[in-house]
């Protein structure tokens, strides 16, 4: 039952001070609303301005307080979704692809305001049995957002869909530059993106490099504009090793509740 298996993944990076939290919790701790959300003592909430996230987690492995409250604005917002594979059994919908965030953490004690995103997936099936792997890249440009979502579902040929969101919430198609490979992780996931020709994308920071998934910082280049990109590579393949899943208790919690 999905509800017996819902959490809160709060992923922090900075110099020294990086924090993870992934706790399941049983459907006893969970509430679900129009307008507001609950997850053990974790709250989503939305007033028709503001989505507001209360944390309030343990953060693993090392087991620490993770409390604060992050605020999101939306500057854009689109109700466009995308099927991710031929039998539209997985779907994305980038629901607020810019808005003004505000972050107040007490444990740690940070704070900080900044642009941020908002998406979704979700699926009529398991995940690693739908995909073999993914990957994306977001960047806010002086026109919009641009998205180029890269994926190669199970038995199927791969797909590559290149958006650009206007500030009106419009989706407009483009075409892709080309693929260009960058350095694996130090789990040796493969890394690839996309950059104008004669332009050499960069890595300049890994935040996350797992046995089966990677988020990292991009410094490229798309329609002649140099971007800040969040890019993420995901390989289900490799998810499905066993090896893999044995590793996953010491970064995800059970809560009992």
């Amino acid at each position: 039952m999905p509800y017996d298996h819902c959490a809160m993944n709060v992923a922090l990076y900075g110099s020294g001070r990086g924090q993870w939290a992934f706790t399941e919790y049983t459907h006893a701790a969970v509430a679900c609303h129009s307008d507001s959300l609950a997850i053990g003592r974790n709250q989503v909430s939305w007033d028709g301005q503001c989505l507001t996230v209360r944390i309030d987690e343990t953060a693993a492995p090392v087991p620490l307080p993770l409390r604060g409250t992050v605020q999101l604005y939306p500057e854009t917002s689109t109700d466009f979704a995308l099927a991710l594979d031929g039998h539209s059994q997985h779907w994305w919908r980038p629901l607020i692809p810019r808005a003004r965030i505000v972050v107040t953490m007490e444990k740690p004690a940070l704070r900080w305001r900044g642009t941020g995103y908002l998406d979704t997936n979700d699926g009529a099936s398991p995940l690693d049995e739908g995909m073999r792997s993914w990957s994306w890249l977001r960047a806010h440009g002086s026109n919009g957002t641009i998205v180029i979502y890269d994926t190669i579902p199970a038995g199927e040929t791969p797909r590559t869909h290149a958006l650009k969101i206007s500030p009106s919430g419009k989706v407009h198609p483009f075409e892709p530059p080309p693929r260009v490979v960058l350095p694996k992780t130090g789990w040796r996931i493969q890394r690839d993106t996309h950059a104008d020709f004669g332009f050499t994308p960069r890595v300049t920071s890994t935040l996350e490099d797992a046995p089966f998934y990677a988020r990292s910082v991009l410094d490229t280049k798309i329609e002649g504009e140099r971007l800040k990109a969040v890019h993420e590579s995901l390989s289900l393949e490799r998810f499905r090793r066993t090896w893999v899943r044995t590793l996953l208790p010491f970064r995800m919690r059970r809560s009992r509740r």
